[in-house]
């Protein structure tokens, strides 16, 4: 009985110092986010951890565009040429590679279900090619590891939801640096051509 007893204040011992390391990290991780909060927002993009954002939107009304960078595993959010988000994404891994180009945004679900893996949920879904490439809500190590689209975490997807109408210019890029935004965000001629025969092609 004695060693039984023992066992069960070693476990209680054990548990209290496990939950006192998980709210010790907890409070690191807000103590970061507010640390973050705190940067400018160039600065703070560069210290994202995998599933954190910065969103210091400005209010304004110029046209809003997105920088997917596919090196640093990073998505910009620019009004003109104005940071106001950024945030860690998860893209596509070896083999399903998310495709680098210029695209407008075609289509936007909050509740969207994919028809290509098994229903899976999408939320904020926003599509960038017909063939299945999106931005959606979504696992989000910080490291490749999609089927292609690009995933970020739930709480920038709905931010971003919100601020995009069809035919914003997401850019996905694998030499994007230092958070500045290119000159010409214009959709390549390809991506234009292919967009516009599936418009046709749902018409008919």
């Amino acid at each position: 009985m004695r060693m039984m007893a023992n066992r069960m204040v070693r476990s209680v011992t054990a548990m209290g110092l496990a939950l006192s390391l998980l709210a010790g990290a907890t409070s690191a991780l807000a103590a970061s986010t507010a640390t973050l909060a705190a940067m400018p927002i160039e600065q703070a993009a560069t210290e994202l951890s995998p599933n954190q954002f910065v969103w210091k939107d400005n209010g304004s009304s110029e046209p809003v565009s997105i920088v997917i960078s596919l090196q640093d595993q990073r998505a910009f959010v620019y009004r003109g040429s104005t940071m106001i988000a950024a945030t860690t994404i998860s893209s596509g891994k070896d083999g399903k590679d998310t495709p680098v180009g210029t695209y407008p945004i075609l289509q936007k679900n909050a509740v969207h279900k994919s028809s290509l893996y098994d229903d899976a949920s999408m939320p904020f879904m926003q599509r960038l090619t017909w063939d299945g490439i999106a931005i959606h809500a979504g696992r989000n190590p910080g490291f490749p590891a999609s089927h292609g689209c690009i995933r970020v975490p739930l709480g920038f997807a709905k931010q971003l939801f919100g601020v995009t109408t069809l035919g914003t210019t997401v850019t996905v890029t694998d030499d994007f640096e230092g958070g500045m935004i290119p000159e010409a965000l214009v959709a390549d001629q390809e991506t234009a051509v292919a967009n516009l025969r599936q418009s046709i092609s749902l018409e008919q």
